[in-house]
Parts: C-alpha cells; sequence; structure tokens
C-alpha cells in the first residue's frame, strides 16, 4: 500500500523525539518535569456540579456549531475583555480544542491556488507544529519566518519578497507567543493587518495564552482590527479555557470572524466536525463567565515570574517572559544543554530546535531550551535553580 507523500518530510513529533534523546540515560536526580504546557494550576471546583446538573446532555448530539449558551458566554468575554461586539449566531464557533481550530481553519479557508501559483502560509519560526501540518494539508507552501531576538521574537512579514506576499493566503501569529513569550504590540497588530490587506490574506492570531501575563493585558487583534475598519473577514482569532483556566483536559476553545468565514466553516464542520459534549459545553459556558479563577491563576503565575527572575538575577536573556509561561533561555547548543541537564539533575526541558525547522541550514531554535513554569512553586524553583546552577554557573 502506498502513502500519502505530503507528511512525508516531517520530523519526528517534540515530544517522541524528547523521549528518544533523554530515556537512555538515567536523570540526576528526584525528576522535576518543565517540558509540556500542562497548566497545573486548580481549575474551577464548581465545574464539575456544572457537568453533572447537564449530565442528561450526554444522551444527545450536541450542537455542531456551540450551544447558544455558551456561544454567548464566549461573545459576552470577548466584549468584555476586548471590547469587541460579535454575534454569537454567525462570527463565532464553539472548538473541541484549538488545534482542532488551527488545523481545520486552514483546510476550510485556504484556497487551492492565489493568482495562479501556488498558495503560501506563512509561520512563525519557532512556533505551534499544527500550524506546519496545516499548511501541508491543504497543498500550501509552508514558509518559515525567524521569530528571533532581532525581531522581537516576532516574525517580521513585511519584509517577506512581494513574491511570496502576493502567494500568502494565510499568516499564523501567536501572540503571547509559544515559546517566547513575546506580545504583538497594537502598532504590529495594525502593521500585520494593513499588510494582510494590501496583500489579500488573512491572519489567525492564535491567542491562546493571552490571560497569562505580568502586567498590562495584551491587546488583541480584533480590538485592532475593529479600530481600523478592516474586514472582519481579515483576521480569525483562537482563544481556549485550557491555559485561562487550567481546563487543558475540557478541551474546549472557540475561534471568532466575519460571517464569510464562520459560513465556511460551518460548512466544513457540518460534514468533518467532532463538537464538545453538551455538558462540557454547559461547563465551558460558567466558565468564560467568571473571572475570579482567572484572575487567582494570573497572580500565582507572576509569583512565579518573580520567582524566575531571582533565581537567574544576573544572567543576561533568562529572565521570565512578558506573558505566557514558558522560559526560553539561550545555550549553546539546546539538545547538548537538555541530556546534560537531565543527566545532572533529573531536570527536563525542551530543546528549542524541536519547536523549529531549519531554513537555509538555521535553526532559530538551535540556542535555545524551553522550560515550562507550570509546577508547583516549590519544585518549579528548584527545578530553576538546579537549571541554573548547571548550564549557567
Amino acid at each position: 500500500m502506498q502513502y500519502p507523500q505530503r507528511f512525508s518530510n516531517l520530523p519526528e513529533y517534540a515530544f517522541p523525539r524528547l523521549r528518544s534523546l533523554l530515556d537512555a540515560h538515567a536523570p540526576g536526580g528526584t525528576p522535576v518535569h518543565m517540558t509540556i504546557g500542562e497548566p497545573r494550576h486548580a481549575f474551577p471546583a464548581w465545574i464539575t456540579d456544572v457537568i453533572a446538573e447537564h449530565a442528561a446532555g450526554f444522551g444527545k448530539y450536541p450542537p455542531n456549531d456551540g450551544a447558544p449558551e455558551l456561544l454567548e458566554a464566549i461573545t459576552g468575554w470577548v466584549q468584555r475583555r476586548y471590547g469587541v461586539a460579535l454575534d454569537a449566531a454567525s462570527q463565532v464557533m464553539a472548538l473541541n480544542g484549538t488545534r482542532e481550530g488551527l488545523f481545520n481553519s486552514a483546510i476550510a479557508l485556504c484556497p487551492e491556488t492565489k493568482n495562479g501559483k501556488t498558495p503560501v502560509i506563512l509561520t512563525p519560526n519557532p512556533f505551534y507544529q499544527v500550524y506546519a501540518v496545516a499548511a501541508l494539508a491543504v497543498g500550501a507552501e509552508p514558509v518559515y519566518v525567524p521569530a528571533t531576538a532581532a525581531t522581537g521574537f516576532l516574525p517580521d512579514y513585511a519584509a517577506l519578497p512581494r513574491d511570496v506576499l502576493n502567494r500568502t493566503t494565510i499568516a499564523y501569529l501567536c501572540s503571547p507567543s509559544n515559546p517566547q513569550g513575546a506580545v504583538a504590540t497594537f502598532d504590529y497588530w495594525r502593521d500585520l493587518i494593513a499588510l494582510a490587506e494590501r496583500h489579500d490574506f488573512r491572519i489567525f492570531a492564535d491567542e491562546c495564552y493571552s490571560e497569562v501575563y505580568r502586567n498590562d493585558a495584551p491587546v488583541g487583534a480584533l480590538q485592532v482590527a475593529q479600530e481600523m475598519g478592516a474586514d472582519p473577514d481579515r483576521v480569525v482569532v483562537f482563544h481556549s479555557l485550557s491555559k485561562r483556566s487550567n481546563l487543558p483536559g475540557l478541551r474546549s476553545g472557540f475561534l471568532a470572524s466575519g460571517a464569510g468565514n464562520l459560513k465556511a466553516l460551518k460548512q466544513l464542520r457540518n460534514y468533518t466536525g467532532a463538537p464538545l459534549p453538551l455538558p462540557l459545553q454547559m461547563a465551558a459556558a460558567a466558565v468564560w463567565n467568571d473571572e475570579t479563577h482567572v484572575k487567582e491563576s494570573r497572580a500565582r503565575y507572576r509569583g512565579k515570574f518573580d520567582i524566575a527572575d531571582k533565581v537567574f538575577a544576573g544572567i543576561q536573556g533568562c529572565g521570565a517572559p512578558e506573558a505566557g509561561f514558558f522560559l526560553w533561555l539561550p545555550v549553546e547548543d539546546g539538545e547538548a544543554a537538555t541530556v546534560k541537564l537531565w543527566r545532572e539533575t533529573g531536570v527536563r526541558v525542551l530543546p528549542g530546535a524541536y519547536l523549529s525547522r531549519d531554513v537555509d541550514g538555521q535553526n532559530p531554535g538551535h540556542g535555545y531550551i524551553r522550560a515550562a513554569l507550570v509546577a508547583p512553586e516549590q519544585e518549579m524553583q528548584r527545578g530553576l535553580e538546579q537549571l541554573r546552577d548547571c548550564l549557567f554557573t
């Protein structure tokens, strides 16, 4: 039997690759896992009561695009958070986790050609790996654009050649970014939206880390597009309860855009969608309507940022991020540093190259490791101190 070639050049996924790198070695101490961005703060205790209250809904097929209660809760949150009014019936769709939406939106919205040529999908480098798979799935050419210290850890899409921009159909942008924690400013979003309007492409704004930040709440793509008077279909935004509410297992997120995009997305969902079970949609609605638990969790992350700043005080480039919950730490060789750290201390991190692609022989993640600030504070501090002493002193 033959297999498709469209994914043949994909590297092994980051976490199986990490296991291959480390599992042959014994840890040098009690393991501290800082690899996966899986929140470990407590989720709202009352959520199980909401699920139980609506348990009869497990006996029904759930609404494909989201129950009215959930869509209203989402649009209410967007209004409070960003000052943007969305129509729940025509501009929002519930997702079974945002990874589903980031992938399927490319299938629904990327045309087969642009200006008679193969379409391009722009991706920051490093990046959340589903972006690349989505591009390959629709037959587009993925173009990986460095997001390095030189560009403020955000991609400079405007610097791309005109012929590439004229073939571009979608540009992914994660803000706050994974793994670096950089935040796109109002001006950055304004310039990117203007670029998209000049060259007629859509922006997929992955804002899943938007509620984990130090001081000022990150600006959102929707509010900038609204202030600019941009075409509502120009931007598709993605949000999740995984990081905001410490509910990665609920698999609940949403996307929002203009009515034209939503019509195409809903048509695809009608044929292929895997909607969230109704009791979980009711729980998600309750969670979007509550900010108390979000503020409590954010306060804990701020405390963790302070711990990281103290641990790495005086070490260039090693402070806590502006937002999100990853440390993006500069080292000479990410793989070598990861192995050394594991063998000597038992602290487990992720090589930055596993989140990036080689372009012209350069991998912008090669000289970095990523460490997640998700463990309980005492465990996290112990891991960071061991990391510092092993790699930076």
